[in-house]
């Protein structure tokens, strides 16, 4: 049995996974903001509460997943430059796996989920930020500087593109349109959306506008066969299809005769980090 932690901004999420993927455990934590050693801390009190041969981590940031050093860490800054494997491994007694988010789910849905059909394709993952990752020949590319296919910090529009179409832009948006003096939930925007409210079909619309074009770029460089969208956000058919027909619009526009690139939702979702991580631990 391996431990698979998927560390966000907000939350950490675990699993008693097997080898074939099926998780036998889960549940989530707040993510320690304060201190390397609260991370740790908090890891190991679910650590003593099982039996595994093994820990796999899914991370922000850019990751050299060879050495195991957390180069940078997104918001957790405490972890920049940390070797988290050498750590662990110390601590723990059993082998430790890390790997960035957006590779862990983008290594997920090319072994066996809705990229398992196609040699090039592209993953964005939408959440507090944007997470991207980029295959080529059915493996994770990731470049010289392990931050091939990051586009969160990328510029559309004079902008950062994670600030641009992170998902609390969305909701943040709507509410401010709405007057509302309280934070939106994603279900509630998104009932809005399915009840045909125009304020929230509009945000919808800017949103997803903007993440056409970003994808019509990534497909101008990389020409990929499918681009798959995951995070929870995923699960909206509604936000799927408004990227797809934001994408013909920019296509439509385009002076080149170029193949309009499929988009599909990713298979697992909100599980794809925690399998991608699985699968980086079983190939170490």
């Amino acid at each position: 049995m391996i431990l698979v932690f998927d560390v966000g901004g907000t939350f950490i999420k675990f699993a008693v996974m097997n080898e074939s993927a099926e998780i036998l455990e889960r549940g989530k934590f707040p993510t320690p903001l304060e201190s390397h050693e609260e991370f740790i801390n908090a890891l190991m009190k679910i650590y003593k509460t099982v039996e595994v041969e093994g820990i796999a981590f899914s991370l922000p940031g850019i990751i050299d997943s060879e050495k195991g050093i957390c180069i940078t860490s997104g918001a957790l800054h405490y972890n920049d430059n940390c070797n988290l494997v050498d750590e662990l491994e110390k601590i723990c007694g059993v082998k430790v796996t890390i790997e960035n988010d957006a590779k862990c789910a983008a290594l997920a849905e090319t072994k066996i989920g809705s990229l398992a059909d196609v040699a090039d394709g592209f993953v964005m993952v939408f959440g507090t930020g944007v997470g991207s990752a980029f295959i080529k020949n059915h493996e994770i590319y990731k470049g010289r500087h392990f931050a091939a296919g990051e586009i969160s910090s990328s510029l559309l529009n004079g902008e950062v593109f994670q600030r641009l179409c992170g998902v609390p832009t969305l909701l943040t948006e709507y509410a401010q349109i709405k007057n509302l003096s309280t934070e939106i939930t994603g279900e509630e925007f998104f009932s809005a959306v399915d009840a045909k409210e125009n304020d929230a079909l509009n945000c919808l619309d800017n949103f997803t506008r903007l993440i056409a074009t970003q994808i019509f770029n990534v497909q101008m460089l990389l020409d990929v066969e499918k681009i798959a969208i995951g995070g929870g956000i995923s699960a909206q058919e509604s936000f799927i299809n408004a990227i797809r027909e934001n994408l013909e619009k920019v296509y439509s526009t385009c002076e080149i005769d170029f193949t309009q690139v499929e988009i599909v939702p990713c298979k697992f979702r909100n599980d794809a980090n925690l399998i991608g991580a699985l699968y980086r631990w079983l190939s170490r």
